[in-house]
Formats: C-alpha cells, structure tokens, sequence
C-alpha cells in the first residue's frame, strides 16, 4: 500500500505544480479566460472518465496490471511537462487531455493493486492512504510552483513537473510486484467486457446516484485558484503576489484535504462510507458560499479553501470505499472504471457550465449552481447505506 501512496504522491507533486501554475500561464501568458480555463479542463475530466471505463476490462488482469499502470503514470509525466512547451490554448488543450487520459487509464489498475494489497474490513484505510498521498503530493505541487516560478518563470517551472512523475512511475512498478506476491499463481477474471448488466444487478447505479450529484458540483481546483487570484489582485497587490498567496490557500486546502481523507478512510471503516460522504458534500456547501460572496481578505479565502479541501477528502475517499465493498471481487476493476466515467463526467458538468456562467454571468453565479449540486448529493446521500439484499450476500 505505500507503494501505491508514494505513486499518488510524487505524480500529483508534478501534475499539481503545472495545475496550481495553469490560470496564470492561459491569463497571462496565452490571453484567455475562465471559459477556456473551464473547458480544458472539463474536457481533460470527460477523456480521464472514457479512459477509466476503458480501463476497468483491461485491468481485469492480474498480470496486465503493473504495465497498465506504470505507462499510465509516465504517460501522466511526460504530457504535463510538455505544457510548458505550449505557444497556443489548443496546445495546451491537447496535452491537458493526453495527460488526463493516462491519469483514467491506469487508475482502475491502480485501485486493483490496492485492493489487492489490503483487507476487506481495511478498504476505507487504503483507500484514505492512497487519497492522502494524492493530496500530500497537491501540498508539495503548490510549494514548490511557488517557490520556481519566482526564479525560473512559468513555463521552466512547468518543465520540471517531468522528474516527480517519473519516481510516480517507479513507486508504482514496485508496488505492482509486490501485488504479484500476494495474487501467486491466480489467474483472475481476464475477460474484456464491460459488464455493465452485472454491475446493475449487483447495485452500482444505486450508490452512483449520489456520487453523480457530488460530482456535478465538485468543480476543478483551477477555478478555485481563479477566483482567488482575481480576488486578491488589487490596487494595493500585484498580479504575481496574488498568484503566489492563492497557491498558498490552495496548499491550505491540500493540506485539509489530506489530513481528512486519513481520517475519512477511519472513519469509513468504523461507522460505514455515508455518513464520511455526507460530512464532505455538507462542508463544500459552507466552502462555495464563500466563494460566492466573493471576499477580497485572504483570511475569509483561507477557510473557503479549507472547507473544500475536507470536501473532497471525506467524498472521494468515501466513494471508492463504497464500491469497492459494494462488488464481488470480479467485478470490482469495471466498477472502479464506472465510478471514473461517472466523477469524470461529473466533473466536466461542473467546471464547463460553472466557467460559462462565471464568464457570461459573474462568479457569484457560478459557485451558488455548484453549491445547489452538492445539496443535492447531501440529501441523496442515503442510497450509500447497504440494502438488505447486499447486507444478507455479505453475510452469505
């Protein structure tokens, strides 16, 4: 399992520093907006969710696994340092998706390794130890982005988000072989389907519900970044120390999201992945009325960020939680494929209406139709609790 964390950790080390740098290089670098802020990434969301249902099948094989993986991870490195190599917002866009892609190929195969390398009862722990490096390596991105593009510039600080992703790839090669280890001789399903009728039958639809809903209001972090930085920006603050303190809130918020996705893993564990999901869709409420109103004083940004970082660490690792202990184990790799279609989908809903009524409306606008989407989840939020049915297999 720490394999699998220190992947997480070292490839959002790099893809956070070029995300944390994004809005500044399109605003200032290329000349555009939120819209095209808001559109790259949402279509980057919509390619990371056909690559994971792509690669739910594929990572149905034990020994497919570890290659899957790993190229998925360097595919990640390789695409996003390229970014700084961009003249254009189409280039951008292009490698934003390639990068995107390689992220949703490999993470039904990740998520297998982990399952693998970990007990039933202690899903919520893995889970939580793989999202907290994630979002450690989203505390690491920001710092160090802060501190090179004050010496180096944007785009050489964008370059050098290649080395993290490397080690990502290395950590994850080591991790798939200790996976191989425990699996021994098993052969494992290796069929290609989707197997979309087995996933209904066994429930999945029913627990996407409210992860849809969730998703269609947890919007890009970029846009988050976005709002701070043109909030912060001045008379009395420049463009460049706007930029450097709203990285700094976005440390904040990774930092939040890191500490409670550990303690949502826990407590998912002990209490059951609902009451973990509902506790992250009712905090970003509070975090996107923040945003809303629209405060210029770093302070009141600060606890916006915060709430959203805790949103996003009870919520995702409370979805996986779920559907991990939702499915039969071979069915378990195409229902992690369907949970990224379904957050990746979500997630292009959210950021391209959201960059399109911020553009064409205001901002306030943007964040209060994100905010009604995250109710919703909430109050959506009992159809995670086992049905009858599923409890008596468990029992079985």
């Amino acid at each position: 399992m720490a394999g699998v964390g220190a992947a997480s950790l070292f490839s959002d080390a790099g893809h956070e520093m070029v995300t944390s740098l994004l809005p500044t290089f399109l605003a200032s670098t290329l000349h555009s907006g939120p819209a095209a802020l808001g559109a790259i990434d949402g279509v980057a969301d919509a390619l990371t969710g056909l690559t994971k249902l792509a690669g739910g099948p594929l990572a149905n094989d034990p020994a497919r696994r570890a290659k899957l993986a790993a190229s998925g991870y360097l595919g990640t490195a390789l695409a996003t340092a390229a970014i700084g190599f961009a003249t254009a917002v189409w280039q951008v866009a292009i490698l934003r998706g390639v990068a995107w892609m390689s992220r949703g190929i490999r993470s039904p195969a990740r998520d297998m390794l982990l399952t693998t390398l970990s007990r039933r009862d202690a899903y919520g722990r893995a889970f939580g130890l793989e999202r907290a490096g994630d979002n450690a390596g989203a505390i690491i991105g920001p710092l160090l982005a802060a501190g090179l593009v004050g010496v180096l510039g944007v785009r050489h600080a964008i370059l050098l988000a290649f080395i993290p992703g490397m080690l990502a790839a290395v950590a994850i090669t080591i991790a798939a072989r200790e996976a191989r280890h425990v699996i021994g001789t098993e052969v494992g399903t290796r069929t290609l389907s989707l197997n979309l009728r087995e996933l209904r039958r066994a429930g999945l639809a029913r627990v996407l519900t409210p992860v849809a809903l969730f998703e269609l209001g947890n919007v890009a972090t970029t846009l988050l970044i976005l709002r701070a930085t043109t909030l912060l920006h001045t008379s009395s603050r420049a463009l460049t120390a706007a930029t450097s303190l709203a990285i700094l809130l976005f440390v904040a918020h990774n930092v939040a999201a890191t500490a409670t996705a550990l303690l949502g893993g826990q407590l998912a564990d002990r209490i059951g992945a609902r009451p973990v999901f509902a506790a992250g869709a009712g905090v970003y409420v509070g975090g996107y009325l923040i945003f809303a109103a629209g405060p210029h004083a770093w302070p009141a940004l600060l606890v916006g960020f915060v709430l959203a970082g805790i949103g996003i660490g009870f919520g995702e690792t409370a979805e996986s939680t779920v559907v991990a202990r939702r499915l039969p184990d071979h069915l378990r790799s195409n229902g992690f494929g369907v949970l990224g279609l379904t957050q990746a989908f979500g997630d292009l809903g959210s950021t391209v209406i959201a960059g399109l009524l911020w553009s064409l409306v205001s901002p306030t606008v943007a964040f209060c139709y994100l905010t009604a989407w995250m109710i919703a989840s909430l109050l959506a939020s009992g159809l995670l609790r086992p049905d009858r049915q599923h409890q008596a297999g468990q029992r079985g």
